[in-house]
């Protein structure tokens, strides 16, 4: 089978997408590589190699084709995976008559900016694309321009319309698929690398640290996690804070965590490369999640339950299905209740101990890369039939 794999966004480029998009392919090749029927894998990117080098590759690797390129490699697959609802793919493979498959990793088939983020408010949008209201959808965007914002909003219909004509839609988790509400859905949860749970990790800890780890934007509210940290200083519990990342909110943060005199608890580090992050990351005991807007899986929190730390997300979100019960919830956006949830665990080494067992035994069981491979492969022999 020849399977072509497009993510408009790759590496260099880091993210959730990228990963799991490079796990799928490097996965695929190696499973089907003595298989009597072979999967070549194609993945095809809009982005630059910049000093990347793509010839250690398993699979080929195509970048930045032209549109009549890109036409023939669609041509000459028989499967088609989306990254996403790419327009120019998802137009040529639907003329061409291909079997497609899109794995979602935003909001793109409801929501103009694929946020579901409502910039007005800078709150989790209710929805205003689905609902009809494509007024607020507009305004939401304006600042990027009115007709970019108008532009943003009519590219969504012709997404959405080709989505529902696709052999299968993938979302990582049911949450997700209740939100685009698309037909032919299947949830396949992520698979994260296998790791050993933190060594040397101690219930009995004089300042329990807690870590942050993503852009510095808007969508992820990290002011509600300093507020946080704010009232458990008040309130005297020893802890401390790591945001490990960086972003245009950075110098706003910054001065916010001066303003809130929280300086000496909360440590800004820009980007840590994959090979440190480990290193950074030692002594967390929790990784807190204060925003769900943008969020579809969490591949951040799925990661470090694997090492036995403790997930803190919004509740009725993504991210709450991926903790389940291996971890904390609050209302999104309440910084009282997140800063209960987080003194809990300062208060309780045995709630922590329980909690980071828990993380680490789910991660492995659901969030499972081998699983996630296997569950991809026979999707793509249902399609075949």
């Amino acid at each position: 089978m020849k399977l072509l794999l497009y993510s408009h966004d790759w590496a260099p480029s880091i993210g959730g997408t990228q990963t799991i998009t490079m796990l799928l392919a490097r996965g695929l090749t190696s499973r089907t590589s003595s298989n009597s029927e072979p999967v070549d894998v194609t993945l095809v990117t809009n982005t630059p190699r910049g000093a990347m080098d793509d010839s250690g590759a398993a699979y080929r690797i195509v970048r930045a084709p032209g549109l009549w390129q890109l036409a023939s490699l669609l041509r000459q697959s028989d499967l088609i995976h989306l990254a996403g609802p790419s327009l120019s793919p998802l137009i040529f493979a639907w003329l061409l008559r291909k079997r497609v498959v899109v794995e979602h990793h935003g909001f793109q088939t409801i929501c103009p900016n694929g946020q579901l983020f409502y910039t007005r408010t800078e709150s989790r949008c209710p929805g205003y694309f689905m609902m009809g209201n494509y007024g607020e959808c507009i305004a939401c965007n304006r600042h990027n321009g009115y007709l970019r914002s108008v532009s943003q909003l009519l590219l969504t219909f012709p997404r959405r319309w080709l989505c529902k004509r696709v052999a299968a839609n993938i979302t990582p988790t049911d949450w997700l698929a209740a939100q685009l509400q698309l037909p032919r859905m299947t949830t396949i949860y992520h698979g994260v690398p296998d790791a050993p749970r933190e060594s040397g990790k101690s219930s009995q800890v004089d300042r329990v640290k807690f870590a942050f780890l993503g852009r510095l934007v808007s969508t992820k509210n990290v002011p509600v996690l300093l507020h946080a940290i704010a009232d458990l200083r008040r309130t005297g519990c020893p802890c401390q804070l790591l945001i490990i990342g960086d972003g245009p909110e950075r110098k706003n943060l910054e001065n916010l965590a001066s303003e809130l005199a929280i300086d000496s608890t909360v440590s800004f580090l820009s980007y840590v490369i994959e090979a440190d992050l480990e290193r950074a990351l030692a002594g967390v005991v929790a990784v807190v999640s204060p925003g769900a807007s943008g969020e579809v899986f969490g591949l951040a929190a799925a990661e470090n339950m694997r090492r036995g730390r403790i997930p803190i997300v919004p509740a009725a979100s993504a991210l709450a299905e991926v903790v389940g019960d291996a971890g904390m919830t609050f209302p999104e956006g309440d910084s009282p209740s997140l800063a209960a949830a987080m003194q809990r665990l300062i208060a309780e080494p045995a709630l922590r101990e329980r909690l980071s067992s828990a993380a680490q035994q789910r991660s492995q069981k659901l969030f499972n890369e081998d699983a996630m491979l296997d569950a991809h492969i026979s999707l793509y022999k249902s399609i075949q039939k």
